[in-house]
């Protein structure tokens, strides 16, 4: 009895203290932003799970969602205008965009951890490009800073 509770005691501080160092990060839906047009800021970041990602609509017309995430992760979808809050516990490449500009270069990558998925993720992107009509190359750029780290 006294190894199940000692146990139950690890992994509650365990639980709390990985809960203690998970990070928030903002990323902007911009018009205009320092990459150009229709931009997240930032549009790359490589976080750790646990950690959390406020997407802001800063300027209006504009959504974060999804369109690729690990196996077993859930996607997301933000009302257009709103901001979104998202915690991410899966490792790997997620891909996302503004819906209504995505064929702009609207789109933005988030590496959690290992990139587990990066082969599907860099098909995944490859894909998208083709269908750009402004700011091709974007997300092709953004890919290459995606780690097997």
């Amino acid at each position: 009895m006294n190894k199940l509770l000692v146990s139950g005691a690890v992994l509650a501080v365990s639980l709390l203290a990985a809960n203690a160092y998970a990070k928030d990060y903002t990323v902007k839906e911009l018009n205009t932003g320092a990459d150009g047009t229709f931009v997240f800021e930032p549009a790359y970041l490589h976080i750790q799970p646990g950690d959390t990602v406020h997407f802001v609509a800063a300027d209006a017309g504009h959504d974060s969602q999804s369109f690729l995430t690990p196996k077993g992760a859930e996607g997301w979808k933000s009302e257009i205008s709103k901001d979104l809050t998202v915690k991410f516990g899966v490792q790997g490449v997620y891909l996302y965009e503004c819906n209504p500009h995505h064929q702009f270069g609207m789109l933005g990558v988030i590496q959690v951890g290992k990139a587990v998925n990066e082969d599907a993720a860099k098909k995944a992107a490859a894909a998208m490009e083709q269908q750009q009509l402004m700011n091709q190359g974007r997300l092709e750029k953004l890919m290459q800073d995606v780690t097997a780290k």
